[in-house]
């Protein structure tokens, strides 16, 4: 089975600074660093290291280049890179002394990408491989029924979250992620709300999808038809959270994908996050599958 991760290539640019600005304030960085970034990059990362057969595809400018270098580093497929974007996405990132970030995005190539391309990306896949997105490109609807038609599994980060969710197929899905705010806004709830009501909420709009809910402190849950799971987080030092969601997806999908039930997939899932919390960075501090499955 392959995975096809058709997602976003960010230039991460990181500030260290002693907190998260707010408006009308200047202050001075602590730090600085420029390292590949993107939902999609860091999830084809998670997936690659858990072991997965991931296939990356996206779009950057010439300034991005490296970026492929990178993904192929950690034994992503990058085959399907397009290379010819006007400009690389970048992100700009605060990371304050207590490890919370803070990210504007330009989407750049990303926004790029015709129909025409993915069905380009498309043939090379089929029936029984999986197909992961985030909402950091553009025809996403196209892009799942194609991949319904060719009888792919499909799972969709909800990241980040924007009103374009509610127009696409998400009954069509057999995988939804997201954390609170995005499983709200899709439930059409106020945030706020108790968390496993969220989730079983979320189960029963999308029967066929099998949802899972990030809770920051309150760990996770895994919600579909009659069953509900909970994950609570594991204790971990905080030294940077940027891409914990990213490798909590990558590791539960390949938990999923190696055959684990829902009780040890998040678990796996949320001790590759905690791993990568106590780390700098994006991609970099993406845990192994062997520091993760032992």
């Amino acid at each position: 089975m392959k995975v096809l991760n058709f997602g976003s290539l960010n230039i991460d640019k990181v500030y260290a600074v002693p907190h998260i600005v707010v408006p009308g304030e200047t202050i001075s960085s602590t730090g600085y660093s420029q390292g590949a970034g993107g939902k999609g990059a860091n999830q084809s990362t998670a997936m690659a290291k858990a072991g997965l057969n991931v296939f990356h595809a996206g779009k950057i400018g010439s300034d991005g280049l490296w970026l492929i270098d990178t993904l192929s580093s950690y034994g992503v497929d990058t085959s399907l890179i397009m290379r010819d974007g006007s400009v690389t996405g970048q992100a700009i990132i605060q990371v304050a002394a207590d490890g919370q970030n803070s990210i504007v995005l330009f989407p750049g190539a990303n926004h790029e990408i015709t129909t025409n391309e993915i069905d380009d990306v498309l043939s090379h896949f089929g029936s029984g491989d999986l197909l992961v997105l985030q909402n950091e490109i553009l025809n996403l609807g196209y892009v799942i029924e194609e991949a319904k038609k060719r009888e792919m599994m499909v799972c969709f980060n909800a990241a980040p979250y924007g009103d374009n969710v509610h127009a696409l197929p998400l009954c069509k899905l057999d995988f939804l992620v997201v954390n609170e705010i995005e499983g709200a806004g899709i439930a059409g709830l106020m945030p706020g709300g108790e968390f496993p009501v969220l989730a079983r909420h979320l189960a029963r709009l999308y029967p066929q999808t099998e949802i899972v809910l990030t809770v920051g402190a309150a760990g996770a849950y895994y919600a579909f038809r009659d069953e509900l799971f909970h994950a609570p987080i594991i204790d971990a030092p905080v030294v940077d959270t940027t891409g914990a969601g990213d490798t909590f997806l990558g590791y539960f999908l390949a938990s999923r994908l190696k055959g684990m039930d829902m009780s040890q997939s998040l678990h796996m899932a949320s001790v590759a996050s905690a791993l990568s919390v106590s780390r700098a960075g994006a991609g970099v501090s993406i845990p192994y599958a062997w520091e993760v499955f032992g």
